[in-house]
């Protein structure tokens, strides 16, 4: 391709929402352009890059032997409603109606489809186990759209799911598919992580996510310094800590003015560690709410999704004062003895048979000491806590700290929630009808396109890598009107041509050489080939885009040269 042939609208303008590089620097370079609220199209280099990911996906799913379909990016809300996530998934959902008054969405994601498409298609055990993967478009109605294609509304997204007839041949799926993730991310040239994760809305009892590592994720994971533990901030586990203190008589105590665990402990003089903070959050269920305590140790931080995760609430938000007081609790002083019996509680599973604790004693300026847990029935325990850096891996005895992630893939074991929800069974080898057993694998594509450019670039612009770059090779005709140099420019192009080397001509004639490195450097192919005044001395110069660093090459030499630096 050459440059005044292909549509490539180059700016210095940097958008005025673009935070990270990767939005920056994909619309600087016209690899893509907005056109609503977390909404961009693929201009021509945006689309190259998106096909050669997708071209990548689809080669190692076809390997597993999974069968591509397309769904319509339309759903009947019917199907949402069958299954029980129209009310579930909130107004991330996007609903419409069409003339005749029929309510649809716009597909987020197609566990119901693919139910629907399969359920009484496949009716024996023998015919399975069955994999169906699409690579298409989905939309999210993000409540704030931002990072350009990291967190959009449409986006394009390699969705499978797999039909089993045990749990047992799901994990051999969902591990199958751990390991062709792997190999799909690692031919991207992408440095990732693979994450022990939450489930969220999608549902299912093990998941797995997997994180480009880049300064710029939204994700905390946790990562071990000695084996190869990692999780999402949000499922992660470390070793239980223990506490031993004294098991004595159970008092009331006047705390004036202690309201926090620091306070508290300082005017008892005892260690954080000894109390327990008491955390009131407001839940939000189906069809109601109500006011949730949740206690954990007054060194550690309650971690929301897993707490989210313990009642089984839509969503979990801050109690106001006047919930607070509703509900018959004293902030403050909130304590695990003698709340108000409608209160739902529940505590961090390390704290399950301590003793000798202080927590609030649920009135204003008093706490309870030597709190023995194991003396109270009926209480809820869970894990709760955030893990924290310098905590002590379950795995192996390391040291865990915090690193920053891009999810880019989530695979699921969903069990038979679908299925048994919409009905969808199968005869097993003795004749009876069962659920199937079902897995979900899914890898955002488009947002490939910019964590490779979190991962990959400097102050200047995009450094691709070599098998997702629109092209190797940028041919710069220093001076296109110069007949020699542009003769030459249009003989080395034509000779990486017919050696299947993908090589973009810069030939724009008004363009000054010092705008056509800069447009190299902004656009980021590994590799250019500057033809300038050194060639009456039979000389050219290679750049490495990703260190800049320029190499003299004959002119005879220039070809084979290439070859061995993308080798």
């Amino acid at each position: 391709m050459k440059f005044s042939k292909l549509f490539i609208p180059t700016t210095k303008e940097t958008p005025s929402d673009a935070t990270l590089p990767s939005h920056q620097f994909l619309v600087r370079g016209g690899f893509i352009s907005q056109t609503g609220a977390g909404i961009y199209d693929f201009m021509p280099l945006g689309k190259i890059v998106l096909d050669k990911i997708r071209a990548i996906v689809k080669k190692e799913m076809d390997e597993t032997l999974a069968n591509e379909v397309q769904f319509g990016f339309v759903t009947p809300l019917s199907l949402w409603q069958e299954s029980g996530r129209a009310s579930t998934m909130g107004n991330e959902l996007l609903r419409f109606k069409d003339r005749k008054n029929g309510e649809f969405v716009l597909s987020p994601t197609n566990e119901e489809a693919v139910v629907n498409m399969v359920k009484n298609r496949v009716t024996s055990y023998k015919d399975l186990p069955l994999h169906l993967y699409q690579i298409n478009t989905k939309f999210r109605d993000e409540a704030r759209p931002r990072f350009g294609l990291m967190r959009g509304r449409e986006f394009l997204m390699k969705d499978g799911y797999s039909f089993h007839s045990s749990q047992e041949d799901l994990v051999r799926e969902f591990n199958l598919m751990e390991e062709t993730y792997k190999k799909i991310y690692t031919k991207l040239g992408l440095d990732f992580r693979v994450v022990e994760a939450d489930s969220g809305a999608i549902g299912g009892s093990g998941s797995k996510e997997f994180h480009v590592l880049a300064n710029s994720g939204e994700d905390t994971i946790v990562v071990c310094n000695k084996c190869d533990y990692a999780a999402n901030i949000e499922a992660a586990k470390r070793e239980k800590k223990l506490y031993n203190f004294e098991s004595l008589e159970l008092k009331k105590v006047e705390t004036p003015n202690c309201k926090t665990i620091e306070e508290v402990a300082s005017f008892l003089h005892i260690e954080k560690e000894q109390t327990i903070k008491a955390v009131i959050k407001k839940a939000i269920f189906e069809n109601s709410s109500k006011v949730v305590l949740f206690f954990v140790r007054g060194s550690d931080e309650l971690e929301e999704t897993k707490a989210l995760n313990s009642i089984g609430a839509l969503e979990i938000i801050d109690a106001n004062e006047d919930e607070i007081k509703s509900a018959g609790l004293v902030a403050g002083y909130c304590g695990i003895k003698d709340l108000p019996k409608d209160i739902l509680v529940v505590v961090d599973s390390e704290l399950e048979n301590s003793k000798g604790l202080v927590c609030g004693a649920n009135e204003e300026n008093f706490h309870l000491v030597n709190v023995d847990l194991k003396t109270l029935e009926n209480i809820k325990y869970f894990d709760l806590i955030a893990v924290k850096e310098g905590d002590i891996c379950s795995c192996c005895g390391g040291k865990l700290s915090y690193t920053k992630g891009i999810e880019a893939g989530h695979i699921f074991q969903l069990g038979d929630k679908y299925s048994k929800a919409m009905n969808a069974t199968f005869l097993d080898e003795n004749g009876k009808a069962k659920p199937f057993i079902m897995g979900c694998y899914g890898i955002g594509v488009s947002r490939l396109v910019a964590a490779v450019i979190e991962q990959n670039h400097d102050e200047k612009g995009c450094i691709w890598t070599k098998n997702t770059t629109p092209f190797m090779v940028d041919i710069i005709v220093s001076n296109s009107k110069n007949e020699e140099e542009a003769k030459f420019g249009e003989k080395i192009y034509n000779e990486l041509k017919s050696s299947n080397i993908d090589a973009i001509l810069d030939d724009r004639v008004n363009a000054r050489f010092g705008f056509k490195i800069g447009d190299f450097e902004l656009l980021g192919f590994p590799y250019a080939i500057i033809i300038g005044k050194k060639l009456l001395d039979g000389i050219v110069e290679i750049v490495d885009r990703k260190t800049l660093l320029k190499t003299e090459v004959k002119v005879e030499d220039v070809v084979s040269e290439i070859f061995n630096l993308i080798k």
